[in-house]
């Protein structure tokens, strides 16, 4: 992670560490908080998916050669789906009865599979991205995955 940007790579850390506080506060925290913290997980999986969508977008905008040879049709609904994604399990946790368990599995594997777009990517992203988005995608899908099964 040394080959990225500085401002980049801090923001990713602290992007991890309300998941980090969160599932800490699941393990040490008393039986009542299990139900709110594990949405609360959720909420900001879901976020961390609409945010890597976002970024996909601006590195799809960023790219308007390959855009004029319309070879970047799968970014733009990788990028979109993303957050349908996070925000169909987010529905389905507070709207379909499904428990905070598999909406987690659900959005832990979510944030897993990004990391065959950023994959995919290659010279449309700058080249430390992948340095910056694999241990990110890893962290976030992992913590995820731990509160599923806490």
């Amino acid at each position: 992670m040394r080959s990225v940007p500085p401002l980049p790579r801090w923001l990713g850390v602290l992007g991890v560490l309300p998941q980090i506080a969160l599932v800490a506060a699941l393990y040490a925290g008393p039986p009542e908080w299990r139900e709110p913290v594990q949405m609360l997980i959720a909420m900001f999986a879901a976020v961390t998916l609409g945010l890597t969508g976002g970024s996909w977008c601006g590195i799809a905008a960023g790219a308007p050669a390959a855009e004029r040879r319309q070879s970047l049709g799968w970014l733009w609904v990788a990028a979109g789906l993303a957050a349908a994604v996070g925000m169909a399990c987010l529905v389905a946790l507070v709207l379909g009865g499904f428990g905070p368990e598999p909406v987690l599995v659900m959005l832990g594997s979510a944030q897993l599979l990004t990391m065959g777009v950023d994959t995919r990517l290659g010279a449309l992203a700058p080249r430390w991205w992948p340095a910056h988005r694999v241990p990110m995608s890893i962290a976030q899908s992992a913590l995820t995955l731990v509160a599923a099964f806490a």
